[in-house]
């Protein structure tokens, strides 16, 4: 798989993020399961505690912007806007939360 999604389509009402990768696999990535999974340093604090990023189920993504070539960071309707998601952390997002 290459590191670069070819599409990136989010969908507020379904609260999804879909990737599509060069290699024909298609990721729908829950709004919800991206917010616990943020990468950002407060986030991760709190899973090297032992604790949980709980997100509701109904959090939408409100942006989504580039950064440079290998990363987006996404914006939540809860505020939070801190997390930028390589795409090697969205291919494996479903399994592996950022520590």
């Amino acid at each position: 798989m290459s590191a670069l999604p070819e599409r990136i389509e989010s969908d507020a009402r379904a609260g999804t993020l879909t990737l599509y990768w060069p290699d024909g696999r298609v990721e729908e990535l829950p709004h919800a399961l991206l917010r616990t999974a943020c990468p950002c340093s407060e986030c991760r604090a709190i899973r090297r505690n032992g604790g949980e990023v709980v997100a509701p189920a109904h959090v939408r993504l409100t942006g989504i912007e580039p950064v440079g070539q290998n990363a987006l960071n996404l914006t939540f309707d809860d505020g939070h806007r801190r997390g930028i998601y390589p795409f090697a952390l969205l291919a494996d997002v479903k399994t592996t939360p950022a520590r």
